[in-house]
């Protein structure tokens, strides 16, 4: 197995930290901003939802145009201009006295929308053979912030006011760009792959896949029922008598329980018993995680832990498990254009989520909302359950030693090789992107082709 070079370690680390410290200063804000943002002038349950969404409509908004631009004037210009942004909302929201100045401030921290641009940086540091590693390094870190947030939250509002809150927020934007301009190599070249990027001419085909659909109607349904809930959930833990210099220790709890949901699931679930049913399983445990925060939401304290422990281990499985899916069954060489409509969709859940868990809180309390979310999960199980079982994945064969002639008729030799799904044949990049089955098709004897070609 091939090793990261020095370049590729320093690009893994750093922009790992990057995304560490910036999804930090958003998901700590999801335990708290519920309790905190009700002392603001003009706070009502609904306007404190949409103060937590108004990130995610503004990050769908801007996710696919700051992608793009990152093509045309370079990475990172693009994520220091988002970071910017982030900063600026941060200490917008740090500064307003009512509960409009901090919807305005999310708005604005979601204006800075960088996720493609340094996804696309992270690929224009590392050699296709390491890549896939890269951004398993990169995808693990925003795991590991959620689970650091959540506790760290609570921990930080028995110290400070949600201003000072949003004031941390911002220095961990700084500390991102510090990073980002400082540490960050310079790529020498920027990789022309295909797959990589999002294509405005593709993102049409992308919708009208019914197989990426059902997925992308997924994630956004996924953060809506996770955003909704954390309207509600901190106002639990309230009700229930717990105080919330102890809240910290609630989530804590909870997500080292998670672990035996989430390590099965993830670790084997999808290999053996493959991923339709392992999303399926997935989902109906989400749905019980809502009727139990439902039934035990204000009831002991050992209730609330485990049914917050069944909340964050089936929402943290298919986190990990969608992306996947759509990975494998986008269209070769289209792949960086379904990630650009999935992370799109996943934004707009979010926002979704504020304004339902906030119109849900208001207009029936918090035990009906759990319900109604559990409803939800019912709704995505059934769209879900269309979903074709993945034998697929993707691979990429150079093509950089053959002549141009030879290349123009490759794709037919390809198409005979055992497992071959799709070929599509970049000639100018000299690139082969195929789709495969993986328990039939032989990388060596495609590169046998190319030789002997």
């Amino acid at each position: 197995m091939l090793s990261f070079t020095p370049v590729e370690t320093r690009a893994a680390l750093s922009l790992a930290v990057v995304f560490l410290a910036r999804m930090m200063g958003l998901f700590m804000l999801l335990p708290v901003l519920a309790i905190l943002a009700r002392d603001l002038g003009g706070a009502t349950p609904l306007l404190v939802g949409l103060a937590i969404g108004a990130y995610g409509l503004f990050q769908a908004m801007f996710q696919i145009p700051f992608g793009m631009l990152s093509d045309r004037f370079g990475r990172k210009r693009i994520i220091m201009l988002g970071l910017l942004l982030f900063v600026s909302g941060s200490l917008l929201a740090a500064s307003a006295e009512t509960i409009w100045g901090v919807i305005a401030g999310r708005a604005l921290q979601g204006g800075g929308a960088i996720s493609a641009a340094v996804m696309a940086l992270a690929a224009d540091l590392t050699r296709e053979e390491v890549r896939t590693r890269m951004m398993a390094v990169l995808g693990a870190s925003i795991g590991l912030s959620f689970i650091i947030s959540i506790v760290v939250g609570p921990l930080l509002m028995t110290h400070f006011d949600l201003p000072g809150i949003f004031l941390i927020v911002a220095v961990l934007g700084v500390l991102a760009a510090m990073l980002v301009w400082f540490v960050v190599p310079e790529p020498l070249h920027r990789p022309d792959d295909r797959d990589l990027r999002v294509m405005g001419s593709r993102l049409t085909d992308m919708l009208r896949n019914s197989a990426l659909l059902r997925l992308d109607i997924g994630i956004c349904l996924l953060h809506l029922v996770i955003t909704a809930s954390f309207v509600s959930i901190p106002l639990n833990l309230l009700d229930a008598g717990i105080d919330i210099s102890e809240h910290w220790l609630v989530y804590l709890l909870a997500v080292l329980f998670s672990l035996a949901i989430l390590l099965p699931l993830v670790g084997f679930g999808e290999r053996r018993y493959g991923a339709r049913l392992t999303l399926l399983v997935a989902i109906a445990g989400l749905f019980l995680a809502q009727v139990s925060l439902a039934v035990f939401g204000t009831g002991s304290f050992w209730a609330i832990v485990a049914s917050l422990a069944l909340f964050f281990g089936f929402l943290s499985a298919l986190e990990a498990l969608l992306p996947s899916m759509v990975s494998k069954l986008a269209p070769a060489a289209n792949r960086g254009s379904a990630m650009g409509v999935y992370s799109t969709s996943q934004f707009l859940g979010a926002f979704l989520g504020g304004i339902v868990g906030g119109w849900l809180l208001g207009a029936v309390g918090l035990s009906v909302a759990f319900w109604c979310l559990s409803i939800v999960c019912l709704l995505w199980l059934a769209v879900a359950w269309g979903t074709q079982d993945i034998g697929v994945t993707n691979f990429r064969l150079s093509l950089r030693e053959m002549n141009a002639a030879n290349i123009q008729t490759l794709s037919t030799s390809l198409m005979t090789l055992p497992g071959v799904c799709e070929v599509v044949v970049d000639s100018a990049g000299k690139i082969a992107y195929m789709k495969v089955d993986r328990q039939k098709f032989d990388a060596s004897a495609a590169r046998n082709l190319i030789q002997k070609d």
